[in-house]
């Protein structure tokens, strides 16, 4: 498994960054690869993805595989740049050019000389800023403002958008000019629930991550709760799977993750639980990490273990009627285990919420005449 969690990360604020990004999946292998191809070279970059799915840390990695690794890597959200002082912070400005300018101060662009300028959401850039960031590919010098000086650059630049710059550029809001001269070496950055075999590694990883910085004991995920990760659709991605996780650690029980321990803001309809894709199923993901401390054993496994243990015992007759035991136990057991809440056991065992209750009442388990639950734990 390969992820990469940049040193500097855990000094950005949550609005800066996303933590982690992993290589697992198929699409972020591939992704892999076309930063290993164009991270030697000194073009320009674009980083085409959604937000919170780890631009600014696909952006470190080219930086820390060019010769530049040793120079300094700057992230400025293009974004956050207030029209009356976009200039002077990206440029910097000479003392008195303006009312309150006491001093000389160098902006973002002289701080990165011989290193990389990473400029996210690229296509919030107001047009006269486009305008000077043109010339400044063009002519690799920069002007601060207030002063007459040319002052020469060897910088690389990196942009990133969560926006089709097509589309903006063909509605005259982006100069076409300026996407040509940024778009030299695209990368797409995938959504998160495109990439299904980076979800666990990177739950993993913010278990680990959360456990240490709150000084918990190590948690688990319950089967269910990865069947709930792997179905979830993420439309805040990384970002998002990160804050679920840290809640769940908050008030889970016992240092098992259930499924109702995560929050996830279901702001739209892409909020929604998908299905899996055929060659991504639960049960071939969640396979691969099921030696990993933070993943319980997988229900079928449980079920093999129990029934061929069952059928060896000296206890067994054939006589017994085991299909209506065994429907009995399962039901129970999954009941007591989903906390006894009919929802979350109709979900884990994939039928109605109807069939479940008939279930529960057909054994007594809800009702006048419910017998107390038993300990699943034995």
């Amino acid at each position: 498994m390969s992820i990469l969690i940049h040193p500097e990360s855990r000094r950005l604020s949550k609005s800066e960054r996303a933590m982690a990004v992993v290589y697992e999946d198929s699409k972020s292998r591939a992704l892999l690869h076309r930063i290993e191809q164009i991270a030697p070279s000194e073009a320009s970059a674009l980083i085409i993805g959604e937000t919170g799915t780890g631009k600014e840390l696909v952006a470190r990695h080219i930086h820390m595989l060019s010769h530049r690794k040793n120079a300094a890597f700057i992230a400025v959200n293009c974004g956050a740049l207030t029209e009356s002082l976009a200039e002077s912070e990206l440029f910097g400005h000479e003392k008195g050019a303006f009312t309150g300018a006491i001093q000389n101060k160098i902006g973002w662009f002289e701080a990165a000389n011989e290193g990389t300028l990473f400029l996210d959401e690229i296509g919030d850039l107001s047009p006269t800023l486009q305008v000077k960031l043109l010339r400044v590919l063009q002519e690799r010098e920069i002007y601060r403002v207030g002063s007459l000086k040319p002052i020469k650059l060897n910088i690389r630049i990196i942009a990133a958008t969560n926006i089709r710059l097509e589309a903006a550029v063909q509605a005259g809001k982006f100069r076409e000019d300026l996407f040509y001269r940024l778009n030299v070496a695209r990368l797409h950055v995938h959504r998160l629930a495109d990439r299904p075999e980076d979800i666990l590694p990177l739950a993993n990883h913010f278990i680990e991550e959360y456990c240490n910085r709150l000084g918990y004991p190590y948690a688990k995920l319950s089967a269910i709760a990865i069947q709930k990760l792997l179905k979830y659709n993420y439309p805040g991605n990384i970002r998002e799977l990160e804050n679920a996780i840290h809640h769940a650690l908050l008030v889970c029980k016992d240092n098992i993750i259930q499924p109702t321990d995560f929050c996830f803001a279901t702001l739209n309809a892409q909020a929604k639980e998908r299905p899996m894709h055929s060659s991504h199923s639960f049960d071939d993901i969640a396979h691969r990490y099921t030696d990993h401390p933070a993943i319980s054993q997988l229900p079928k496994q449980h079920l093999q273990q129990a029934l061929l243990k069952l059928f060896e015992s000296d206890h067994h007759h054939v006589d017994e009627n085991l299909d209506a035991l065994i429907e009995e136990t399962t039901i129970r057991v999954a009941y007591e285990y989903c906390h006894r809440n009919q929802m979350q056991t109709a979900k884990l065992l994939g039928v109605s919420r109807n069939v479940v209750r008939a279930r529960l009442l057909k054994y007594k388990l809800i009702g006048d005449e419910a017998i107390p639950a038993f300990d699943i734990s034995l």
